[in-house]
């Protein structure tokens, strides 16, 4: 036999020493040469104890049990299906291999791995920032409204004579002359009021713009009444009404009587 070039304290239990017999020997694990493999560890319990080294009792634990199965393989066997004295320790030597290899490969993975912290999943809170919550059902009939106005504008595309000249685009202060002149009239008007009357996308786009441009002035002022519940400020049922204070006009780059530009 080969001269030793193990220590006990370099395994990390008997059945570490076993696989590394089994290894060295070329050996496979489920057919063990039982009676070389407990001579070798034998010899090694037996230096070990020669050059003063404390033995675990799990090491002297494992030498008895494989002089019990080499008494056992000596034996006879009474009958062929008679159980494998081996199979008890072939079973834990196979486990114990498993584990060292998923060890070899979760080693690398530790040590990139282990450094690193698992931060907490963050309440976020709700963003009550807006003047009013959005409601499914209010999102979802704004979205019909926008759709069926879409559908409306392929239908008059589709039905209705395009002239080789299209119409001149109509200027937003004429539009805003014409929404004061509206609103004088009613007294108070809804947002639908105002621009229902508009045929073409550029006139409604330019009504819209003026009535944006005449809040943002404060020549018309929206209406907020308590009977209309949470829908009072929101789509084409929003009132306004006209502003006689003239003292909180600001001052607009339109001339809002006359519907033309200030002279500068």
């Amino acid at each position: 036999m080969d001269s030793l070039t193990y220590r006990l304290d370099q395994f990390e239990g008997p059945l570490d020493l076993l696989l590394t017999l089994i290894q060295k020997n070329k050996v496979s694990i489920t057919d063990i040469p039982i009676s070389l493999i407990c001579d070798q560890y034998m010899e090694y319990i037996t230096e070990a104890q020669r050059l003063d080294m404390d033995v675990a009792a799990e090491f002297i634990v494992m030498a008895s049990e494989l002089m019990l199965i080499k008494s056992r393989m000596l034996l006879p066997k009474e009958s062929d299906d008679e159980d494998d004295p081996r199979a008890t320790l072939t079973d834990a030597l196979l486990r114990y291999q498993q584990a060292k290899e998923a060890a070899a490969k979760l080693s690398p993975m530790y040590a990139y791995y282990s450094g690193r912290m698992v931060k907490d999943t963050d309440e976020i809170s709700i963003d009550k920032s807006y003047v009013q919550d959005q409601d499914v059902t209010a999102l979802c009939t704004a979205i019909r409204r926008i759709i069926a106005y879409n559908n409306a504008l392929e239908r008059a595309a589709t039905t209705t004579f395009t002239p080789m000249i299209s119409k001149p685009i109509i200027p937003v202060e004429i539009k805003i002359v014409s929404i004061l002149r509206n609103i004088e009239k009613r007294g108070i008007a809804t947002l639908e009021d105002l621009i229902i009357d508009e045929v073409t996308l550029p006139d409604l786009i330019a009504s819209f713009l003026g009535v944006l441009e005449l809040v943002k002035i404060r020549k018309l002022l929206v209406e907020d009444s308590e009977g209309d519940g949470d829908n009072a400020l929101l789509g084409a049922g929003t009132r306004f009404i006209l502003n006689t204070d003239d003292s909180t006009v600001e001052d607009s780059e339109y001339n809002i009587k006359t519907g033309d530009k200030d002279d500068e």
